[in-house]
C-alpha cells in the first residue's frame, strides 16, 4: 500500500511540475519551440531524454535476459548516431530558423516546394509514433503493476499518467517538457545507481555477476544466442544508427529547433554518447536476473522483478518513480510531435486562432490511442523497432534536403517514403519471417530503388533542381506565431 501511494503521488507530482508555468501557451510557434533560445542545459535535457526511456528501463533489461551481451546494440546505435547529429541538427536548426520551421514536415514542404510531401510526411511520422507512444504508457503500467503487485493499480496508474501528460503538454508545451526532462534524468540516474548498489551487494561487486554467468550461462557472453546472433546486433544497430544519425524521428525536432545556436547543438554531441554508458546497468540487471529468475520469465517485467528481490520495498518505490517518469517525459514528447504534425502539416489549412484549439483535440486523440493499447499490452522491444523501422524510411531524403541545392524532386521523395513504410508494415503486421534480420533495415532496400528510378524518370522528362524560394524570416515567423 505504501508503495501504491508513493508512485502515484509521485506520478501527480511529475505532472505538477509540467503543469508550473504561469501561464498558458497560446501561439503554435511558442508551444512548439518557445522562442529558439534554450540554452546549453535545457537543450542537454531535452535531447538526453531519448537515451533514458521505458525502454532503456525496461526493454533493455529484458532483451540482455533473452539475448545477453547483444543487448549492447542501443549502447552501440546511441553512441554512434552522435557523430552524425554533430553534424545534421546545427544544420536543420539553422534551416528552421530561417524558414521558420515548427515540424518536420515544414522541412519537408519548404524544401522540395511541395505541399504534398509534407503532408505524407507528416501523416507517416505520426502514424510512426504512436508505437512509441503506446511503449511508453505500457511500460508506466507495468512499473507500477510489478511494483505494487495490483492489477488495479495498473490501469489506474496508466490513465491518471496519460491525463497528466495531455494537460500539461497542452498548457505549457516545450517548457513543460523541459522542466519534467531535467527531473526525470535526475531520478532515472538515482534508481540506476540504487540497482546497481543493491545488485553488487547481493553478487559481491558486478565483477561476480559476469563470473558466475561465464560458469552458468555463457553462451549469454558470445552472441550466439537464437534470435540474438550478431546479425540481430548488426541490423538493428544499422537500421537505427542511420535513423537516429539524420534525425528522423519526428517528436525529436522541437528541441533541435529550439535550441539557441548550432554550437549548443554541437556540443551536445559531443558529450552526450558519455551519457549512454549509463544503459550497461539495465544490461547487467537483465544479466544477473538470468541467475536469480525462472527461465520463461516475460522480458518486460525483468528489471523490476529483480529490483524487488534485491532491495526494500520504499527504494522500489523510488525506482518505479523514476521508472513513472521515464515514461511521462518521452509520451509528452511524442504527443508534442504527433499534435503539431497533425495540426500544422496534414489539416494545416486552419487559421492560426483555431490551431492551438485543434492541437488540443489531437493531443487527447493521441494519448487515448495509446492508452488503450497500451491496456491491451504489447512488447516493449518490438514496439520500439517498429517505431524506427518506418522513421528511418526518411533518412535518405533529409540528407538529399540538408544540401544546399536540392536535386532530387518531391515525387520520387514520396514514393520512396510510401514503399519504404509500406514494407516495414507489411513486414510486421504480416509477421513475415526474416531470421534476425531488422525488417526497417531490409525496408531502405525499395526505399533506394524506388527513389533511384523515379528520380531518373523525373530527369529524363525534363526535371531540374528544385528551386528554392528566399522569404522573409521575420515575416513568416510573425505569421506561424498570430
Amino acid at each position: 500500500m505504501i508503495v501504491t501511494v508513493m508512485i502515484i503521488g509521485g506520478i501527480i507530482a511529475i505532472g505538477g511540475l509540467g503543469l508550473a508555468s504561469r501561464r498558458r501557451q497560446k501561439s503554435m510557434s511558442n508551444w512548439t519551440v518557445g522562442e529558439r533560445s534554450n540554452p546549453k542545459w535545457t537543450s542537454w535535457f531535452l535531447q538526453a531524454g531519448e537515451s533514458l526511456t521505458t525502454f532503456s528501463y525496461l526493454g533493455l533489461a529484458g532483451i540482455a535476459f533473452a539475448g545477453g551481451v547483444s543487448s549492447t546494440f542501443a549502447i552501440a546505435y546511441l553512441t554512434i548516431s552522435w557523430l552524425g547529429l554533430y553534424f545534421v541538427t546545427p544544420r536543420i536548426r539553422e534551416l528552421g530558423q530561417r524558414r521558420g520551421y515548427l515540424t518536420m514536415g515544414d522541412f519537408f514542404e519548404d524544401r522540395f516546394r511541395s505541399r504534398w510531401l509534407g503532408r505524407v510526411v507528416a501523416l507517416i511520422g505520426a502514424l510512426a509514433l504512436i508505437p512509441y507512444l503506446q511503449l511508453q504508457i505500457t511500460g508506466l503500467g507495468l512499473i507500477v503493476e510489478l511494483a505494487t503487485g495490483s492489477t488495479s493499480a495498473r490501469g489506474l496508474s496508466m490513465v491518471i499518467a496519460s491525463i497528466l501528460v495531455a494537460i500539461f503538454v497542452a498548457w505549457s508545451g516545450i517548457k513543460g517538457i523541459a522542466r519534467v526532462a531535467i527531473l526525470k534524468d535526475i531520478l532515472m540516474v538515482v534508481a540506476m545507481v540504487v540497482i546497481a548498489t543493491g545488485l553488487a551487494i547481493s553478487f559481491n561487486g558486478i565483477p561476480g555477476i559476469f563470473a558466475r554467468i561465464a560458469t552458468e550461462a555463457p553462451t549469454l557472453l558470445t552472441m550466439q544466442v537464437d534470435g540474438y546472433d550478431p546479425v540481430f546486433f548488426v541490423t538493428a544497430t544499422l537500421v537505427t544508427v542511420i535513423g537516429s544519425s539524420f534525425n528522423t524521428l519526428p517528436h525529436l525536432w522541437p528541441p533541435v529547433l529550439a535550441a539557441k545556436s548550432g554550437e549548443v547543438l554541437r556540443s551536445n554531441a559531443k558529450w552526450l554518447p558519455i551519457y549512454q554508458l549509463v544503459l550497461f546497468l539495465p544490461i547487467t540487471v537483465g544479466l544477473a536476473a538470468v541467475l536469480v529468475l525462472p527461465e520463461g520469465t516475460t522480458g518486460n517485467t525483468v528489471l523490476l522483478t529483480m529490483s524487488g528481490e534485491i532491495l526494500p520495498d520504499w527504494l522500489v518505490g523510488v525506482v518505479a518513480i523514476a521508472g513513472a517518469s521515464a515514461a511521462m517525459v518521452p509520451a509528452s514528447a511524442i504527443v508534442m510531435g504527433i499534435s503539431t504534425l497533425i495540426t500544422r502539416n496534414v489539416i494545416g489549412t486552419l487559421r492560426p486562432a483555431r490551431q492551438m484549439t485543434v492541437n488540443y483535440l489531437v493531443i487527447v486523440v493521441a494519448i487515448g490511442l495509446a492508452l488503450a493499447f497500451g491496456l491491451v499490452r504489447s512488447d516493449i522491444g518490438a514496439l520500439l523497432l517498429l517505431t524506427y523501422g518506418c522513421t528511418t524510411q526518411f533518412a535518405p531524403a533529409v540528407a538529399i534536403a540538408l544540401a544546399r541545392r536540392v536535386r532530387v524532386g518531391a515525387w520520387p521523395v514520396g514514393l520512396s517514403i510510401i514503399t519504404g513504410s509500406l514494407t516495414v508494415a507489411v513486414i510486421t503486421f504480416a509477421e513475415i519471417p526474416l531470421g534476425s534480420w531488422d525488417s526497417g533495415l531490409i525496408a531502405l532496400a525499395p526505399n533506394l530503388l524506388v527513389l533511384v528510378i523515379a528520380e531518373a524518370v523525373r530527369r529524363a522528362r525534363g526535371g531540374g533542381d528544385v528551386t528554392q524560394v528566399a522569404i522573409e524570416p521575420a515575416a513568416h515567423l510573425q505569421a506561424t506565431t498570430h
